[in-house]
């Protein structure tokens, strides 16, 4: 255990020495790659900025668990009053740009599946897939190599929870809205001005509720937050575009949602992209159980992440605080990798030996 920690340790300081802001991330995925070679690893696999790789003993027989995170970045932040490429320990605590979100899950996660490789009488097989492109949903990240893993059975994604149980996550999708007039003079009132169009149809967004509430999160939250209409003072405008954020709950699929609005409203409804889905993993599940057996507590995400973009059960455990992430100076507390290692283990043990 001593020895997965310093090296989990090590591994993180050279990752946010190395940037990888999203789709930048091929030093980092050559770091990660090598690490693991260097750990006896085989069989690497890497497309575009993803590497992943099976246990050794590794039977097609078995179900599969994965185990996943990503090593790309947002961007520093202005608040920045230190190097956030620069790794620097003091106390407990390790700075740098990556280290919270999601450096400490990466090499937590990685540090597991290192002391699984070798054993040769689990009862799933286990893949460690650590990504890129997550910060900015690209499609060259995880969604490019889930067809390659094979059948799985559930996964773990490894964002900051504190290392709780974030047994369900909302999903989110973006609406595009065009509200359609007809353009006139307006001292004449002519025309059709799309702007009152627009507004009808965006007090229904502000007061529409959908029927089913979501014991974990609550009701599906829409919020139009752009608006554009009009040239110039006296020309009724024939066009108003405006945006909706919309983060859906786990009693809808995107999909259900922006049919429902399009029911409703008289606008174009043009979606950006349903693809990050909203997900969950059933309470009694063994790994769920697992942690609550560890005292670990479940909650509701609000943020979106790559379990978004998974089809099967899937809980979102990680080292490190969500509270952190993005932040100004971002750290994580040494004591929470090595607390994460063990908690993932003694978690994992349950399912794969006991």
């Amino acid at each position: 255990m001593e020895n997965l920690y310093n090296d989990a340790v090590e591994l993180l300081k050279e990752l946010i020495a190395t940037p990888s802001l999203s789709r930048g991330e091929n030093g980092t995925a050559e770091l990660i790659t090598r690490h693991l070679a260097n750990h006896g690893v085989r069989n690497i696999n890497r497309l575009h900025n993803n590497v992943w790789v099976q246990n050794l003993h590794f039977d097609t027989a078995r179900p599969t668990i994965l185990l996943n995170s990503h090593h790309d970045t947002v961007a520093p932040n202005n608040g920045y009053t230190r190097d956030p490429f620069v790794p620097a320990v003091e106390g407990d605590r390790l700075y740098g740009l990556g280290s919270n979100d999601a450096g400490a899950s990466v090499v937590s996660l990685l540090a597991t599946f290192l002391h699984y490789y070798k054993h040769d009488n689990l009862k799933y097989n286990l893949i460690v897939a650590i990504t890129g492109e997550e910060e900015n949903s690209g499609p060259n990240g995880l969604e490019s190599v889930i067809p390659l893993l094979g059948p799985l059975d559930f996964a773990i994604v490894g964002e900051p929870t504190l290392m709780q149980l974030a047994i369900a996550e909302r999903g989110l999708t973006v609406v595009d809205c065009v509200s359609h007039g007809k353009a006139g003079h307006a001292a004449r009132e002519e025309g059709d001005n799309a702007i009152y169009k627009a507004m009808r149809d965006i007090e229904w967004f502000r007061t529409y509720r959908f029927p089913k509430v979501s014991d974990m999160f609550g009701p599906v939250k829409m919020t139009v937050t752009v608006i554009n209409s009009g040239t110039q003072h006296n020309v009724v405008p024939a066009e108003c575009r405006f945006t909706v954020d919309i983060r859906v709950t786990d009693r809808y699929t995107n999909e259900e949602v922006v049919e429902t609005i399009r029911q409703h409203v008289e606008c174009e409804v043009i979606p950006r992209s349903t693809r990050l889905k909203p997900s969950s993993i059933d309470p009694s599940h063994p790994i769920v159980q697992a942690g609550l057996s560890l005292g670990r507590t479940t909650y509701g995400s609000p943020t979106t992440s790559d379990q978004a973009l998974l089809d099967v059960p899937s809980l979102k455990l990680g080292v490190g605080d969500s509270a952190r992430s993005h932040s100004a100076d971002e750290f994580v507390f040494l004591s929470e990798i090595r607390h994460g290692i063990e908690l993932y283990i003694r978690m994992l043990d349950k399912i794969l030996i006991s």
